[in-house]
């Protein structure tokens, strides 16, 4: 089977441009920079459920050595798919006013976890991309 020289350099990397994009965010969304549509959260809920569900039929065979190698990216983006519902759901069920600190902390973890979502999906298309080549070579 092949090596999948899968690093988790790549994880970490995403985790922390993610933890830097929710912290701009929410400063954003404190000084009333910007603000979240419902049709933004409606979007984005739908697009983390369409990635869960990818995510469980791509994933279930856990034996092989593409997944096995990418197992730390799968966990993070399950973390991002699993916050991003979370928050997307508190931010359609509760109005905020524009300038409110908790409006603009849940607001920065949302932003945190879509891009969480965005990076780790492609640090996993990285993943098993070098995987397939080395099958090759």
């Amino acid at each position: 089977m092949a090596n999948c020289d899968c690093r988790c350099s790549c994880v970490g990397i995403s985790i922390v441009a993610s933890i830097i994009i929710g912290i701009i965010a929410a400063v954003l969304r404190v000084t009333a920079v910007i603000t979240i549509i419902p049709a933004f959260l409606w979007v984005v809920l739908g697009v983390a459920v369409v990635y869960l569900a990818i995510l469980l039929i791509t994933s279930r065979d856990q034996s092989s050595a593409e997944t096995r190698g990418c197992c730390s990216i799968i966990r993070a983006l399950l973390a991002g798919i699993l916050g991003a519902v979370l928050t997307s759901l508190i931010l359609l069920g509760v109005t905020f006013a524009a300038a409110s600190i908790i409006g603009g902390i849940i607001t920065g973890l949302f932003i945190a976890f879509l891009s969480l979502i965005i990076t780790s999906v492609v640090c996993l298309i990285l993943c098993k991309s070098r995987c397939r080549t080395s099958d090759r070579g």
